[in-house]
């Protein structure tokens, strides 16, 4: 019998899936793609189940560490382990990308070019992000990391639309150049000190000089940066978008920008707090130049797709300033954000393509008065674009509002400065429904477009569509509604690194006035003093 206690789940959830699409060319299929998608679709629900299982068996959410850890001797002479966990940073968005992957998977049905290339493709991703999520060895993330870039290019190299080598191209070339920082950085800390290692917890225990996690920072930045995507490093993402198929929208916009964030709060946070102490007011900077920007070029925008891929640049924001807020409500608001944007941006994305397969065209001046023909698509975009927008009771108010009393409520930043940031943030968020029921309008509503009804079936929502976008609107409704149904997965996690990057400010309080922390009050070394006893000790 099966001992469940010992099983491997993390483990399993990461390989299976890449097994399991290693095995498709042995799939028995007559071309058209209709049983390698059931086949496709039957594994992503399984590994699905198992996360399921796992967590609401397995997890604890008091407990701030790793949960669900295993670790085995992978290549010892270089001191590489396959070494996997979870915790509340971890966890929810090992769960968003099982879920989100599994509803791409369904997305795909109407793939008949190369089905069994583009399924494998879309298992292989479907393992590999959930192990970016999961993994806790520097160098096994670095292999997590790239291994879904050729996926992700092969997708949309062949199935893109016209630019679409031109896109994959640019995406392969900035994140795998940003890669590049990953690796030199990730080095430098694994051979720092005596004993060289690769596990993550150990890296985070050693004492770097502040120098040396001031150009590790930077390094991690610049290439979590890519990802996010943080201007200027952003302008991959509306050229992807914009030739992707609705599945690999729905894992762009829903996973992959994630990743970024992630390791923002895992390693540039967790393992370097006294450098995040320097470069907070850079990320709420670069935060509210993100909210703005990005808004804004998205009014300029006649493309459906590239301007919901501005929409998603813009929230984006809203996470940096979570994770420079150093209080635990703004580090919760940004986690909270990811969750919910990898939700709406999905569902959003989803529709863009929905939308397309039926007017054939991403053109906003082409369209007009489809929502006559298409009632349900019109009510599932209206809805959708509401949460974009931040309505209450939709999952984005929530993140949105939490940053914002985070920051504006922290005791690390001058009065002068959060007062500016809070009001440049706000004029992102006024942008948002502007330009978002701007859409709708040119969309659906007005005169309906002659030559397009003449030449296009403007048929509504099948069964599928709707049972997906339904899918997607539960978890954004529900955590809407009640919060606490997300933010208690990792409450406890974000709780311990907020108190561990408040413990790094008194140890660089000290520095010259003409330092980044010219924006820090000195009230953050007083009210913090029960927590900085043990880092003063280690202070040079």
């Amino acid at each position: 019998m099966l001992n469940l206690e010992n099983f491997p789940w993390l483990t399993f959830t990461i390989i299976f899936p890449i097994i399991m699409a290693l095995l498709i060319p042995l799939v028995p299929d007559k071309g058209d793609g209709k049983i390698v998608r059931w086949y496709s679709l039957v594994v992503g629900l399984i590994d699905f189940s198992v996360l399921v299982y796992a967590f609401c068996t397995k997890y604890d959410f008091s407990k701030p560490g790793l949960q669900l850890s295993e670790t085995y001797a992978w290549v010892p002479q270089i001191g590489l382990n396959w070494s996997v966990g979870a915790d509340g940073l971890s966890m929810p968005l090992i769960l968003l990308t099982g879920f989100i992957s599994t509803l791409a998977i369904l997305a795909s049905w109407p793939v008949t070019l190369k089905p069994k290339l583009f399924y494998f493709l879309m298992l292989a991703m479907f393992g590999g992000q959930i192990g970016v999520f999961a993994v806790q060895d520097m160098l096994l993330f670095f292999f997590m990391w790239e291994l879904e870039l050729i996926p992700v290019y092969l997708l949309l190299s062949i199935w893109g639309g016209k630019k679409r080598l031109y896109a994959a191209t640019k995406f392969i070339l900035y994140t795998a150049g940003g890669s590049l920082f990953i690796l030199v950085a990730a080095l430098a800390m694994a051979f720092y000190g005596d004993v060289p290692t690769f596990d993550m917890r150990a890296l985070a225990a050693k004492d770097y000089p502040l120098t040396f996690q001031l150009f590790a920072y930077a390094g991690f930045l610049i290439a979590y940066g890519v990802k996010l995507p943080i201007f200027p490093l952003h302008t991959w993402l509306p050229d992807a978008h914009g030739e992707a198929t609705a599945p690999v929208h729905m894992l762009l916009a829903g996973i992959l920008l994630k990743m970024g964030g992630y390791a923002l709060l895992r390693m540039n946070a967790g393992m370097l707090p006294d450098a995040h102490v320097y470069f907070a007011p850079v990320l709420v900077i670069l935060g509210i130049i993100n909210i703005i920007y990005a808004a804004l070029t998205s009014f300029a925008q006649r493309s459906l797709k590239r301007k919901i891929a501005y929409s998603s640049i813009s929230h984006m924001g809203f996470v940096l300033i979570g994770i420079a807020s150093f209080t635990e409500l703004g580090t919760s608001g940004a986690m909270l954000q990811m969750i919910s944007h990898g939700l709406i941006g999905a569902s959003l994305f989803f529709l863009v393509g929905a939308t397309y397969d039926r007017t054939h065209t991403l053109i906003l001046d082409e369209m007009g008065g489809v929502g006559q023909k298409m009632p349900k698509i019109f009510a599932m975009f209206t809805t959708c674009s509401l949460a974009s927008l931040a309505l209450p009771g939709m999952s984005g108010f929530v993140a949105e509002v939490m940053v914002f009393v985070g920051f504006a409520t922290s005791d690390a930043y001058s009065d002068t400065f959060k007062v500016v940031t809070v009001i440049l943030a706000a004029v992102g968020v006024i942008l948002t429904p502007v330009y978002l029921l701007s859409m709708l309008r040119e969309i659906f509503y007005g005169a309906e477009n002659k030559e397009l009804i003449s030449h296009e079936e403007l048929i509504d929502a099948e069964p599928r569509e709707v049972f997906i976008i339904a899918c997607l609107l539960v978890p954004i409704i529900g955590i809407g509604l009640y919060p606490k149904l997300m933010t208690q997965v990792y409450d406890s996690t974000t709780s311990s690194l907020v108190s561990t990057l408040r413990a790094a400010v008194p140890a660089l309080a000290n520095k010259p006035v003409g330092s980044p922390l010219g924006f820090l009050q000195p009230s953050l070394t007083h009210n913090t003093a029960t927590l900085v006893a043990p880092a003063l000790s280690n202070v040079e």
